[in-house]
């Protein structure tokens, strides 16, 4: 009888554990639809897209809600173990980070319609595109690496952010040159600039991520840690 009620304590325990993780998989598809769209509706200038996108997010929020409440009751009532308890905390940081990604396409679709009829030349608008195929593909491999729980792959992503930086900083600095070459451009070179950021910020939580899939795979926190340490800490000194 005792035995009983521990295996089916046990898988419904298990089932708990897998809806939620399952929640997570789902939000992070929404957010990378979200970034995706938003990406679209910027290079293409397609405001009914950026609009869409834009009042859209309340999925994305409404999921991190019931996910943070949902593990917050497990946590509760089940107490679990260490490894129970750090995926738990992982599914928790990650849907805080996804919810932000949501904010940052929210932004862009926002800026998409902002900038429907803007003058932007040809080669910022080939940088931002440049950008966006990054971050697009950087949060695609970011969701993959949770999905699998692939140290290697997160550990990719992490080293792939130091390039976002750089093309939002090389992005940057052409904008405050056409901004200074002439006034008119001001406001137009303002709304890229504010695109750039959200880009950015997106790839800055796409790696925040991984940093959390390699602590729930390692058990090691690696951030705020430089990158050659990282991969000491994870692969050893033949990492």
């Amino acid at each position: 009888m005792d035995m009983n009620t521990t295996q089916h304590t046990s898988h419904q325990y298990n089932q708990e554990l897998d809806d939620a993780r399952s929640k997570l998989m789902t939000m992070g598809g929404l957010v990378e639809t979200q970034v995706t769209s938003a990406i679209k509706a910027l290079l293409e200038r397609d405001s009914e897209l950026g609009e869409k996108v834009a009042y859209s997010d309340y999925e994305i929020n409404s999921l991190e809600v019931a996910i943070d409440e949902q593990c917050a009751e497990i946590i509760a009532r089940r107490q679990p173990a260490a490894s129970d308890l750090r995926l738990l905390i992982t599914i928790i940081k990650v849907i805080t980070d996804l919810e932000r990604i949501g904010d940052e396409a929210e932004k862009v679709g926002r800026y998409a319609v902002e900038t429907t009829e803007s003058a932007t030349s040809g080669e910022l608008h080939q940088s931002l595109r440049h950008l966006g195929d990054h971050v697009k593909t950087m949060l695609h491999d970011t969701l993959d690496a949770l999905a699998r729980l692939d140290v290697k792959q997160a550990m990719q992503v992490v080293t792939n952010d130091q390039q976002v930086d750089a093309e939002f900083e090389a992005i940057s600095r052409q904008l405050i040159t056409r901004m200074l070459e002439d006034p008119r451009n001001i406001k137009d070179s303002l709304n890229v600039t504010w695109c750039a950021r959200s880009l950015e910020r997106i790839g800055d939580h796409c790696k925040n991520i991984c940093e959390y899939v390699i602590y729930l795979v390692k058990g090691k926190d690696v951030r705020h840690t430089n990158l050659d340490k990282m991969r000491e800490e994870i692969f050893g000194s033949n990492g």
